[in-house]
């Protein structure tokens, strides 16, 4: 290819931009948004929560930037593995897994290093500019339209053999694709209504073995917060905490820092000794998260040649199981492996939306099967839920006392394996005997 255009700059299109590069003469990202000097802008202030790097993500960013975890350490970052890495589930700490590593450090921290190596070896540039359509000729998109920074007025062409919507949720490419006599896919969607917040503490010699802390609520409370808050607390760079707080519905948390702590203290022990001697840093930052979203491409039987879709414009999951930036790094892989194999680019990418629905459709498994714990989610429920929810909960309940169990149970949830090995004879067998030794 001469020219591979990525509309949109934050981490899923920088990690598309990264696989084009090995592929394209020039790679283009238009992105609208000025960034601050965190990495941070108006155009995503979700990039301000707490994000996790699930351990599949970090593998997959890992291999297309070798030596970046070792760059982000060295900068602040601290990886956690072990007893470093610290779930609870009904206030309870889980049984523990060698294996899982993953890094602590703010999104825009992460996003700032990733975006680094993509502009380094210059074939990468970047465009200040708002995506304003797509031009479509002879069933392939040969351009795209525009305009610079967030000015209105006459749209740019800039010309493309490969096009990249990497635009979020807030995606366009729908509406451009009716306007030019394309079928749009069909979206699935599932109402969680979720709120979460952000806050900074600063770091010191309190908890020196610990980079995570991980709350949630399990079966024994019936998945509400009644036994403990659910939350996170992180090691991150600048010599910080990070703390994550959620609810549903009108349990959301808000902005006031009094309100912030007191329910840091009904979490687990981590959480509240921070609420009890930490100094908070900068204010709380609330977002509120009303649906997860999943376009179905494989559904449609015609699509324009040249043209992928990455990231939350293809599908956005309940953030608490913290999977996006994941989702993300393994689409990359996916079309890395698309455009790997000898594809056509001009040609419709039917192998690329293949592979990645995979991965999105595991996701999309695993958080909506979750949320529908919560009663406030109508639905739909998918085939078989009272199984999987009934399976689900005697294999949370085996992960909090069985090592190997809970080596199962996180090898899914860090998407290294599908969430149906869960319910593979194995699993099912060994938590029935954790659980009937009691």
């Amino acid at each position: 290819m001469q020219r591979a255009v990525v509309l949109g700059g934050s981490f899923a299109g920088l990690l598309a931009a990264r696989v084009l590069s090995d592929f394209a003469e020039e790679v283009v990202v238009v992105e609208p948004d000025l960034l601050g000097g965190d990495g941070t802008g108006t155009g995503a202030p979700h990039r301000r929560q707490l994000h996790a790097l699930l351990a599949m993500g970090h593998t997959q960013i890992e291999r297309l930037f070798p030596g970046i975890t070792e760059e982000m350490t060295a900068h602040g970052a601290r990886v956690g593995r072990g007893s470093a890495v610290r779930f609870y589930v009904d206030g309870v700490l889980k049984a523990p897994v060698a294996d899982i590593e993953m890094v602590g450090a703010t999104r825009a921290f992460i996003e700032a290093n990733v975006r680094r190596r993509v502009a380094a070896p210059g074939t990468v540039r970047f465009h200040h500019a708002a995506g304003r359509g797509i031009v479509i000729r002879n069933g392939r998109v040969v351009a795209v339209r525009v305009s610079p920074g967030d000015a209105a007025g006459s749209d740019d062409e800039l010309d493309a053999d490969f096009v990249v919507d990497a635009m979020g949720r807030s995606s366009r490419l729908s509406a451009w694709l009716a306007a030019e006599g394309w079928d749009i896919a069909p979206v699935d969607r599932m109402r969680v209504d979720l709120g979460y917040a952000t806050a900074r503490f600063a770091r010191g010699s309190e908890f020196p073995d610990l980079v995570i802390a991980h709350s949630t609520p399990g079966p024994a409370s019936d998945y509400q917060p009644t036994a403990c808050e659910p939350g996170a607390m992180v090691a991150v760079e600048g010599n910080a905490w990070s703390v994550v707080l959620a609810g549903y519905r009108d349990y959301r948390p808000g902005r006031d820092k009094d309100q912030f702590l007191s329910r840091m203290r009904r979490c687990v022990a981590p959480l509240r000794a921070m609420a009890e001697q930490g100094d908070m840093i900068g204010d709380v930052e609330p977002f509120h998260f009303r649906e997860s979203r999943r376009h179905r491409f494989t559904d449609l039987t015609h699509f324009p040649g040249g043209l992928v879709v990455v990231g939350d414009a293809m599908a956005t999951v309940n953030p608490i199981y913290g999977q996006g930036l994941t989702l993300a790094a393994l689409q990359a892989s996916s079309l890395r492996v698309h455009l790997g194999s000898g594809a056509d680019p001009r040609t419709a990418a039917w192998s690329y939306f293949r592979r990645a629905a995979v991965v999105v459709d595991a996701a999309w498994q695993l958080s909506t099967t979750a949320d529908l714990a919560q009663p406030h989610v109508t639905g739909p429920y998918p085939r078989g839920y009272k199984l999987l929810r009934w399976a689900g909960d005697r294999i949370t309940e085996a992960s909090v006392k069985d090592s190997l169990v809970n080596q199962a149970y996180m090898d899914v949830v860090h998407m290294r394996k599908h969430p149906r090995t869960l319910t593979g004879p194995r699993v099912l067998a060994r938590a029935a005997r954790v659980l009937w030794r009691g």
